[in-house]
C-alpha cells in the first residue's frame, strides 16, 4: 500500500505537466517520476487536483475536486506508484458521471500511465 501525498506548489504542478498523460471520459489523468533529490520523500505517491474554470462556477469546480480526491482516496493507495507526482485535471464528466465509473476510470489512467509508449 502506498502513502499519498499533496501537491501544493504552481512548479509541482509544472514538473509533472510534462510527463504521461491519459484521458478518460471524467478526468485527464497527468504522471511523472520525481527527480532524485535529498527532500523528496521516494515512498509517497503525490497528488495535485485542478478544476478550470471552463468548467462552471467556483461551485461545480469545487464539487469535481472533492469528487476527485475521494476517488484517489479509494483507488490510489493500491494502484499509485511511489515516487511519482500525478495530477488529476476536472472535465465536465467529473461531476456528471457516477463515482463507480470515476474509480473506474482513474484505475484505468493509473494503469495507463505506467505501461510503455507504443511507437
Amino acid at each position: 500500500m502506498t502513502a499519498i501525498g499533496r501537491l501544493k506548489t504552481r512548479a509541482e504542478f509544472l514538473h509533472v505537466r510534462d510527463g504521461s498523460r491519459f484521458a478518460a471520459p471524467s478526468l485527464v489523468l497527468q504522471a511523472r517520476a520525481r527527480g532524485e533529490t535529498a527532500d523528496t520523500l521516494h515512498d509517497v505517491a503525490r497528488f495535485g487536483f485542478t478544476a478550470s474554470k471552463a468548467l462552471g462556477g467556483a461551485v461545480l469546480r469545487n464539487r469535481a475536486r472533492r469528487r476527485l480526491k475521494e476517488a484517489v482516496r479509494i483507488v490510489g493507495p493500491e494502484r499509485a506508484v511511489p515516487g511519482y507526482d500525478y495530477v488529476l485535471i476536472a472535465r465536465a464528466g467529473t461531476v456528471q458521471r457516477r463515482f463507480t465509473e470515476i474509480t473506474r476510470d482513474l484505475e484505468r489512467a493509473l494503469t495507463k500511465v505506467h505501461q510503455a509508449p507504443r511507437l
